[in-house]
């Protein structure tokens, strides 16, 4: 198996586990993919997924020898897939969470896009390197990396193919927080459980609502937001549940705000991670 997976907490967490070859794309691994993204999705023990890669990389994009050496079958295979998936991963309905601990490039990147958002060890490098391979991305790079980071720097990336450091992809906004590259793990599991302590109707409801907002723009926007929230008032909320965890709501907020940012569950974010950085920074990591 190339992959695996472990469910703790009501998070499950799906590992890219071929690290010789650090933890590069074929068909094959894709549909595993998507097999396991589709049962965890259906799966009643799970609320959220993270997934991650085994060190050294997170993924290093499809592997270079399948598409240079493996023949008309492997060709009308990668078809095969393009054409059933254009996405990195198949409809979802959990959100899923990119632990990013190593090299993301190009499909690796792309599958990182695929995520609700990102969360990087120190030692995480993102490029994209479609034009210097030949192929055209076609799992979401052209979507998601321009809403992400701008469109000016998503053509910096994808047309020099140029790494950028966990440093500038948090200042980019292309990841949310940054930790120490053994805290990683914890850290997304905690993020993940601090999002399953939420029932899953809204959580799922709300991921479709930023969706069918993100398809439309200007004034459309924000008309279907407000059609969205007021359909969900009318048919779905719960006031008895609100009145039951009103106090539990208030308590959580007051103690995240006594809490110092980069103290929280114990994981060492960006800030002290910077420090370190900007006392030793690692060279650039290369594919």
């Amino acid at each position: 198996m190339s992959i695996r997976l472990e469910v703790r907490d009501l998070v499950a967490t799906i590992t890219l586990d071929r690290p010789e070859v650090r933890n590069a794309l074929t068909a094959s691994v894709i549909d595993e993919i998507a097999r396991i993204v589709t049962e965890c999705d259906h799966r009643d023990d799970i609320r959220v997924m993270v997934i991650t890669g085994t060190d050294p990389a997170f993924c290093a994009g499809m592997d270079l020898r399948s598409l240079t050496g493996d023949g008309p079958a492997g060709a009308a295979e990668r078809a095969r897939v393009a054409e059933e998936r254009f996405r990195a991963f198949p409809p979802h309905h959990k959100p899923i969470i990119g632990a990013i601990n190593g090299a993301a490039v190009t499909g690796g990147l792309e599958l990182a896009l695929g995520c609700d958002f990102l969360v990087a060890s120190e030692r995480a490098r993102f490029a994209d390197t479609h034009a210097r391979v030949g192929v055209m991305p076609g799992m979401g790079m052209t979507v998601r990396l321009p809403q992400l980071v701008g469109i000016d720097r998503a053509r910096y990336l994808s047309l020099t193919g140029d790494f950028i450091d966990a440093r500038r992809a948090y200042e980019w906004g292309l990841v949310v927080e940054v930790v120490a590259h053994d805290d990683l793990l914890d850290r997304a599991h905690a993020i993940a459980v601090s999002i399953a302590s939420v029932a899953p109707t809204p959580i799922t409801t709300l991921r479709a609502q930023y969706d069918e907002v993100a398809a439309h723009r200007g004034e459309e926007a924000w008309t279907v937001e407000t059609q969205l929230s007021q359909r969900w008032m009318r048919e779905r909320f719960d006031r008895a549940h609100l009145a039951s965890q009103r106090t539990a709501i208030i308590e959580r907020g007051r103690a995240q705000q006594a809490a110092p940012y980069g103290t929280a569950d114990g994981a060492a974010t960006w800030p002290s991670v910077r420090r370190r950085l900007d006392r030793t920074d690692p060279p650039q990591e290369q594919p």
